[in-house]
């Protein structure tokens, strides 16, 4: 797997030899990327369940001022700091080990951009939108991107956020959430 676009574009990034970590499609991540495109430059972004730091590189490649990386497990742990290290991007990156509500408890700052990309089987999707609600971890108009399986269903609005699109690609669902607007002046 390699960065897509941007100033790291080419750069191959470590892959899990096993199947524990299921990294985002070339496929796929091209065109989520051009969904969020526009939201990058100087973005702060969260790429929560990193596993191999592909969602998170490819947003610092295309302008991301600075990328939160969760992970719980030792080994994508150890692919998403050799990928950062590997790219020469750790002064732009921190790297989180713990589970996801302990990830997001280590954040102090509003995001851009927020990956969900949750092991399929998990069902914590809601969860996750939940917390980062009440946390105010989202910027007003910031996007939430939720990976998941296509037999999982997503609710309309969570907290006081509503689906602003969902786009199919095979077996995968990326479902794009946005604050609704009466709630942009919290």
């Amino acid at each position: 797997m390699r960065i897509i676009a941007g100033e790291l574009k080419g750069r191959k990034l470590d892959m899990p030899a096993d199947k524990l970590i299921r990294p985002t499609s070339g496929k796929v991540k091209e065109a989520l990327f051009s969904m969020v495109g526009p939201t990058l430059n100087g973005a702060v972004v969260i790429d929560l369940f990193s596993g191999t730091g592909s969602l998170g590189l490819e947003a610092i490649s295309r302008g991301a001022k600075k990328v939160y990386f969760g992970e719980m497990s030792k080994a994508g742990v150890r692919l998403t700091s050799k990928n950062i290290s590997n790219c020469k991007v750790e002064d732009r990156c921190v790297l989180i080990q713990g589970d996801w509500e302990y990830v997001l408890n280590q954040i102090h700052e509003p995001a851009d951009l927020i990956f969900i990309d949750p092991p399929y089987k998990a069902g914590i999707i809601e969860s996750c939108l939940e917390k980062i609600w009440q946390r105010k971890l989202l910027a007003a108009d910031g996007i939430i991107a939720a990976e998941h399986d296509v037999r999982q269903e997503l609710p309309e609005t969570v907290g006081g956020f509503s689906i602003w699109k969902v786009k199919k690609y095979g077996d995968t669902l990326i479902t794009l959430y946005s604050v609704l607007p009466e709630d942009t002046h919290r």
